[in-house]
């Protein structure tokens, strides 16, 4: 296992920064997530550590190794790409052995670790068969066995479950956390899918405009997210403009069109001080819904319209100028629509940001 470290990274393309003095650190053996909108750089920086791209300032370190300068193939890594470029005039298994015959790896050898680059994948039977007889699911999992049996210092992913369907995503999901657990190998993944980050990471990157804007597990980049842009991203958000009545070290009251709530700030370290303009987070979910008033953090609103998903019930509540989004688990009734409802939130499901 080896740790990948990057410092000051920049990247430009002509008059665009791509790259804007990265600074990160992914530990050794970790399924690290790059995650962010389309153009936020997320791309650039995984093709600028597999070596596709000389940043213009800035260092890769693969453990004590400084990469910066080095072509790919003497990166050692194991690239993954979106489009899978598998071979097609080629059978699986010439198309998992390719990567070793470049490296003039003997032939019993060659066929071994193909072999068992195969079966780590589950396809050690379709060795024979050519890619146009698989489906998007097996020509995924033998592009995964080629980046595996040159036996990688890293594995990096770029989207690799985008083609498939959403059951083969679920399936893949699980696999790919499976086979980089097992071969202990340092993962970087790319995707734009949030619950596809959330659902397997170790860690995650956020990246918006070229910057890395936050850091964390999945957890606490949904649950403690530092931005309105972090927030907006990852999950459904409701907020509610407010200004700060007072703090306590990270527990904050703010004052908002609808009385006083109480919230953690999502800056821990620095809270923010009395009378500064904050946005008062409440995930969909962590509103309960009831028929009365109830002390602390309490909305009262009407339920203009809802949607029934079988697991969860999705209600539009008017609240004053304002609609809140509100997710209701296990619903046994949806209820009526155009009703009196008061909507609760408690502290700990509330995120105070800054937003001056």
């Amino acid at each position: 296992m080896i740790s990948i470290r990057i410092q000051q990274l920049t990247k430009r393309f002509g008059a665009v920064t791509a790259l804007d003095r990265i600074d990160l650190t992914i530990n050794g053996g970790e399924l690290f997530f790059l995650l962010g909108p389309s153009g936020c750089g997320k791309t650039t920086l995984l093709r600028t550590m597999a070596g596709f791209y000389k940043p213009d300032e800035g260092h890769i370190w693969f453990g004590d190794d400084d990469v910066t300068n080095l072509p790919p193939h003497k990166r050692n890594t194991g690239m993954m790409f979106q489009s899978y470029a598998l071979w097609p005039h080629m059978t699986v298994a010439e198309n998992v052995a390719f990567g070793l015959e470049e490296r003039k790896i003997p032939r019993t050898e060659i066929n071994r670790r193909v072999s068992e680059a195969l079966a780590s994948v589950r396809m050690g039977e379709y060795g024979q068969r050519r890619p146009n007889e698989l489906s998007g699911g097996q020509q995924q999992r033998v592009a995964l066995a080629r980046a595996l049996v040159v036996r990688p210092r890293c594995l990096l992913l770029d989207e690799p479950l985008s083609n498939l369907d959403a059951r083969l995503r679920l399936e893949m999901r699980a696999e790919i956390r499976r086979i980089a657990k097992e071969f202990q190998l340092t993962t970087v993944y790319v995707t734009h899918d949030q619950k596809e980050a959330l659902s397997i990471a170790d860690r995650i990157a956020l990246l918006d405009g070229g910057r890395v804007v936050q850091v964390g597990t999945p957890r606490e980049l949904y649950r403690r997210p530092r931005t309105v842009a972090v927030a907006n991203f990852i999950g459904e958000t409701d907020f509610i403009p407010g200004t700060v009545k007072r703090a306590n070290g990270d527990q904050v009251v703010a004052t908002t069109e609808f009385g006083d709530f109480a919230g953690t700030s999502s800056e821990r370290s620095t809270p923010p001080s009395a009378g500064a303009p904050v946005s008062v987070l409440v995930r969909p979910e962590c509103w309960s819904v009831s028929a009365s008033h109830r002390p602390g953090n309490c909305v009262r609103g009407m339920v203009t319209a809802t949607t029934y998903l079988g697991d969860v019930a999705q209600h539009d509540v008017v609240c004053g100028a304002r609609t809140l989004r509100v997710l209701e688990l296990n619903p046994r009734e949806t209820g009526a629509a155009n009703r009196e409802v008061f909507l609760t939130a408690e502290p700990a499901d509330v995120v105070i940001l800054p937003t001056g």
